[in-house]
């Protein structure tokens, strides 16, 4: 059971973010039916820690990629101009 969860992890930080959210909630689903023996839950809640830290790196580089982009503007503005306010 341990190589697998090494092999499992080789491949996660090819997760997308809503990849990790959606396999993150089928953990939390299977630990809180209570159904799992203690090894098993102990694997699972494991595998669901390295998904959450996996997330909020996604969420991490997302932040900095849009800091990125804003770069040194104060204020955003829209990328197409809104047609409806320019009545004057």
């Amino acid at each position: 059971m341990e190589g697998s969860s090494a092999a499992g992890g080789a491949e996660r930080p090819e997760l997308s973010f809503e990849n990790v959210l959606a396999r993150l909630t089928q953990v939390v689903e299977r630990l809180e039916s209570g159904d799992l023996p203690l090894e098993e839950s102990l694997a699972v809640f494991e595998e669901g820690i390295q998904l959450s830290r996996l997330g909020a790196k996604r969420l991490d580089e997302a932040e900095a990629r849009v800091e990125e982009l804003l770069g040194d503007s104060e204020t955003t503005r829209p990328l197409v101009p809104d047609e409806g306010q320019k009545s004057s």
